[in-house]
């Protein structure tokens, strides 16, 4: 089982701080897998500054899709070459 580092905007951090957000969105261009460690570091794209906090959240369950390109997040190139994973989180 791997402990993987990613960023988090602040308005999803605390989401996931609070419990209410119980999955992740990413686009599938690095590699997850259930039982892996999530270390969610929240990260301001405004300043391009870490808060200092972060949480970490065990993977439970993954699904791979390459079919939401019109969902406006990444680029229709972006998503051809690596498609999207969403992450249950626990």
């Amino acid at each position: 089982m791997k402990r993987i580092e990613k960023k988090v905007w602040p308005e999803y951090f605390e989401r996931l701080l609070s419990g209410d957000k119980t999955f992740e969105l990413r686009l599938a261009d690095w590699e997850c897998n259930e039982g892996d460690t999530l270390i969610l570091k929240e990260y301001d794209p405004k300043t391009k500054e870490y808060s200092g906090r972060q949480i970490e959240k065990k993977v439970t369950y993954i699904i791979k899709t390459k079919n939401a390109e019109n969902w406006g997040m990444w680029t229709k190139e972006e998503i051809e070459k690596f498609g999207f994973q969403i992450i249950s989180l626990k």
